[in-house]
């Protein structure tokens, strides 16, 4: 009897544990100079002129993916100002902002997936971006490397830097 009830505590006792599992879906990280870095809010903008504008935000921190289109396809950085991407930081003592655009910076924003069904967008990006204060010899640059971008949910509006 004492094996019966022994075996039976065993049981509810590992039923009732259960392993809880936490997705990243939507998602916006990537690695800023070599440091893990993820957004903890996260917004996608189609804009009139059928651009597209991918914003993740940490704290006073916040990088900006802006694409010519939302077709899926490779926009290439450091080559016009209309595929740009820039980093910025607003905490006093810490100010910030870095920026890609014509002949400055180079980088890769790549859309795997427009869903207009779901408005969600989906890819992949990386670059290098100069830093707007010419003066500052400690970084004049910041690096991302393996960014993501997943499931951001878009809304159709114009946003203003």
């Amino acid at each position: 009897m004492k094996k019966y009830l022994l075996l039976l505590s065993l049981v509810i006792l590992s039923s009732s544990c259960t392993e809880e599992i936490k997705f990243n879906n939507p998602a916006f990280q990537t690695l800023k100079n070599n440091v893990f870095w993820r957004a903890q809010n996260y917004n996608a903008f189609s804009n009139e002129d059928g651009g597209l504008i991918i914003v993740g935000q940490l704290g006073y921190e916040k990088v900006t993916l802006r694409s010519a289109s939302t077709n899926e396809k490779t926009y290439m950085l450091g080559l016009n100002n209309f595929s740009t991407a820039s980093y910025s930081n607003s905490l006093q003592g810490q100010l910030a902002d870095f920026s890609t655009g014509v002949n400055k910076g180079s980088g890769q924003i790549v859309i795997t997936e427009y869903n207009s069904e779901a408005n969600t967008v989906s890819g992949t990006f990386r670059f290098s971006a100069i830093n707007a204060d010419n003066e500052e010899v400690d970084q004049p640059m910041i690096n991302f490397t393996e960014g993501v971008f997943y499931k951001i949910p878009l809304t159709f509006s114009s946003l203003e830097k």
